[in-house]
């Protein structure tokens, strides 16, 4: 058993706070289902079979739109996620259980034992599911455009920036994939069932990587570096927050420290992204054989998981080089896994506390230079290879022009025949329920919400938002095509 720092006898004052971090209460609703699955069992089926998990498939991971050669998307990565997850689950929660067994209560011991491993493996499949496609470059197209356009006149001489509070308006030129992915979970689409998906706040909370809003954002710290919610989810995050006993850093701050098991998700990412990234290079030819497998037996050398000499002896006899890769990334994989839990472990008293302001993978990157050469490998030939750049600049490019036909149209109270056009290609679940009035006098249009509902700028945005980053690359490059003029779609 590890044992943690400054805890040699295994007793720890913390021990109550473990009580108090689950809960299988769900958002939305308050009935549970009798059927032999947890609670938490069911939030990884709810995500395996929901549509927007399944449009990951087609959402760039690290090289979009690839071809022919088999690299990961953001669906597959989950996947491999949510499995080294679930292994980070199972031994912590194996730990904990015995670290904690003479005092901790039946419930509290179950869960360790049993379902800590189901809900991380399910906040893992969450993690990216509200990522705009194109990766990280399509985060950035969106924050650029509210950025380049601040001054840009919509309607009667109103400027964009004009149209929003100024948290609002802090939070459209940061948009953050993970403050979208609370708000993919947790938002209430029209025509869909009320709370999202549905999910517990176990889970919900597991993902919470930022737990702090736009305001509060703070790079020196790790875990204010980003932010977790928008003004939408304002409610619903602190809903979370509190229901699973996150701790405030301050009355009436928005800011909490970060939920134990966010670290294990977090672990989970790095490790699997760090370990595949170079393998899809490789299968690409954008690194050679060599020096893969050169890194990876130095990585497996330092961590002293496996037996080196065993490894060094099944590496030598598979001749095939992409079967020689897969192998050695498996064992740092699983090497990884392993040395993470030990790290978590050892700091157990300053993550239950609240004090820990690092990461997993940090620790093991600094008491192991090998992890160095492999972050430093993924940065100068794959990040920035030619081909990586060029597409991200097409992804960059399609959203942004995107934004800049919808965007003025959603915002304006009277249209053109044009802008009428574009609001009609939004699908209806991303709106309020609508009607479109026209004035013969004016030739003008005008949207009518129903039942009175008073629709602000900031959610009409949102409606834009919420459609486009739900595309998939490849909807989103034949859409750009279509209202570009340089395609006409035929009927399927």
């Amino acid at each position: 058993m590890i044992k943690s720092k400054n805890n040699t006898d295994m007793e720890n004052v913390n021990w109550e706070k473990w009580t108090k971090l689950f809960t299988e209460k769900r958002i939305g609703t308050d009935t549970q289902v009798d059927d032999s699955r947890s609670e938490y069992q069911r939030d990884f089926d709810r995500l395996i079979f929901n549509s927007g998990f399944r449009r990951l498939q087609n959402k760039t991971q690290v090289f979009p739109l690839p071809g022919v050669a088999f690299v990961h998307n953001r669906l597959t990565h989950s996947l491999e996620v949510a499995s080294v997850g679930r292994s980070l689950g199972r031994i912590i929660g194996s730990r904990i259980a015995k670290l904690y067994e003479t005092k901790f209560p039946y419930e509290a011991k179950n869960f360790y034992q049993h379902e800590l491993s189901n809900v991380i493996a399910a906040a893992c499949l969450a993690h990216d599911i509200g990522n705009p496609p194109f990766g990280h470059s399509g985060e950035k197209a969106i924050s650029k455009f509210f950025e380049d356009n601040e001054a840009l006149v919509i309607e009667k001489e109103k400027k964009l920036k004009d149209y929003f509070r100024g948290v609002e308006w802090d939070e459209l030129l940061n948009f953050e994939g993970n403050a979208n992915s609370l708000r993919y979970l947790t938002h209430s689409f029209t025509g869909k069932i009320k709370g999202g998906i549905r999910l517990t706040y176990t889970t919900l909370a597991s993902i919470l990587k930022y737990p702090c809003s736009v305001t509060g954002i703070d790079e020196k710290v790790k875990h204010k570096k980003k932010f977790n919610f928008f003004q939408n989810e304002k409610d619903i995050y602190k809903d979370i927050c509190e229901k699973t006993n996150m701790q405030s850093e301050g009355p009436g701050l928005l800011s909490y420290k970060r939920h134990p098991f966010v670290y294990l998700t977090e672990a989970a990412d790095d490790i699997c992204y760090k370990m595949i990234d170079i393998e899809d290079a490789h299968r690409l030819g954008i690194v050679q054989t060599e020096e893969v497998v050169n890194l990876f037996l130095n990585l497996i050398y330092c961590l002293k998981v496996h037996k080196f000499e065993k490894v060094q002896s099944n590496t030598s006899d598979i001749k095939d080089p992409n079967e020689k890769v897969s192998y050695l990334r498996a064992k740092c994989i699983n090497a990884l896994t392993v040395v993470c839990a030990d790290r978590f472990m050892e700091n157990e008293p300053e993550i239950i506390e609240g004090t820990f302001d690092d990461e997993l993978m940090n620790i093991v990157s600094k008491k192991c230079s090998e992890m160095k050469a492999i972050t430093d490998l993924t940065e100068t030939k794959i990040y920035n290879h030619p081909k990586v750049v060029k597409l991200e600049l097409l992804g960059y490019q399609i959203l942004y022009d995107l934004l800049e036909l919808f965007i003025p149209a959603i915002l304006k109270e009277k249209l053109t025949h044009k802008d009428k056009k574009l609001i009609q290609v939004i699908p209806r679940q991303f709106m309020h329920d609508y009607t479109i009035e026209y004035n013969k006098t004016t030739k003008e249009y005008r949207i009518i919400y129903k039942n009175g509902t008073d629709v602000g700028s900031y959610q009409k945005v949102f409606f834009v938002l919420d459609f486009l980053s739900g595309m998939t690359d490849e909807f989103a490059l034949r859409l750009y095509k279509e209202l570009k003029g340089i395609e006409i779609s035929s009927h399927d």
